[in-house]
Order: C-alpha cells, then sequence, then structure tokens
C-alpha cells in the first residue's frame, strides 16, 4: 500500500507493508522518521521553516511549517509506540530551483530551521540529501525503514 504525502502534510503509520512517498521537494523538505523496534514510520513534506508569518496557518495546517510540522510528526509516532532515542531520521530537499541569485534562500532556510529544532530536541540526522538544484522523490518503506531519494540523475538509498 503506497501513501502519497501531500505538500505541507504529514502521515505516520505501523502498518508493515506501507510505503510512504512524498514528490516535487524543491525548497521544501521531507522528513522520515523510523523506529525500527516498533516499526512506526512517519513522513512530513513542510513548504516553510517558520508559522510567525502567519499562526492562523500554523494551527490549521501545522505540516506546512518546519516549527508545527516537525512537532506534529514526532508526537504522532509517540502516540503509536515510537521512542525518539530509537528513532532513526532521514531528510531530503533544500533545493534551491527557481531562486538562482539566493534572493529568497527558502530552501536554506527550511533546512536551517530543520536543523535548529533537531538541535535543541537532541534529534540527530541518519543521513541526508540536501541542497543543490534538483527537485526529488523521497519514499520511506515502514516494514523495513529503507529510505530512498529518486532524483533526474538517479536513485539513492540514504
Amino acid at each position: 500500500m503506497v501513501e502519497v504525502i501531500d505538500i505541507a502534510d504529514l502521515a505516520v503509520t505501523n502498518e508493515p507493508q506501507a510505503t510512504l512517498v512524498t514528490h516535487s521537494l524543491g525548497s521544501c523538505i521531507g522528513i522520515t522518521i523510523w523506529d525500527p523496534e516498533t516499526h512506526v514510520g512517519g513522513m512530513l513534506h513542510y513548504m516553510l521553516p517558520s508559522s510567525v508569518i502567519s499562526p492562523e496557518k500554523g494551527k490549521a495546517k501545522p505540516a506546512m511549517f518546519a516549527d508545527t510540522g516537525i512537532p506534529a510528526l514526532f508526537r504522532a509516532a509517540y502516540e503509536l509506540g515510537a521512542v525518539k532515542k530509537r528513532m532513526i531520521v532521514k531528510v531530503a530537499g533544500g533545493s534551491s530551483l527557481l531562486d538562482d541569485k539566493g534572493t529568497f534562500n527558502i530552501g536554506k532556510r527550511n533546512y536551517i530551521a530543520l536543523r535548529k529544532i533537531f538541535w535543541k530536541n537532541g534529534v540527530l540526522i541518519e543521513s541526508e540529501d540536501v541542497g543543490g538544484a534538483v527537485s526529488r522523490t523521497l519514499r520511506l518503506n515502514v516494514g523495513t525503514g529503507k529510505v530512498t531519494v529518486k532524483r533526474r540523475d538517479g536513485e539513492v538509498e540514504l
């Protein structure tokens, strides 16, 4: 069973036959979390670093922002029995597709926001594929914890 995670969305499951996938990671960031003991896996596809620009959207659609989406992802995993210290975290995205001159740096700002939140909460990233000027598709097999990133130049396992 494949579940597609849209932009500004997240999903968490303990179904071993589930595969979570998100497409079109440009400046957005995709995060996968997986607890190897409980086989709880989750994915978040967030667009912007901070809900401060629109607190009402942050409440209505927390997965849109790093500061509201990341805590929501982890809370949902904890509800299914995942434990933070066992979580394997992988990250993809943060490109600079339409911002060649670095005017807005959304991808970079998204990544910095993620690193700050993880640092404050003692979360380590096991592997990542971030930056550059490419679009990515991120996939998590919940049964095995295998995470792959597909780019136009091929597919790699994180």
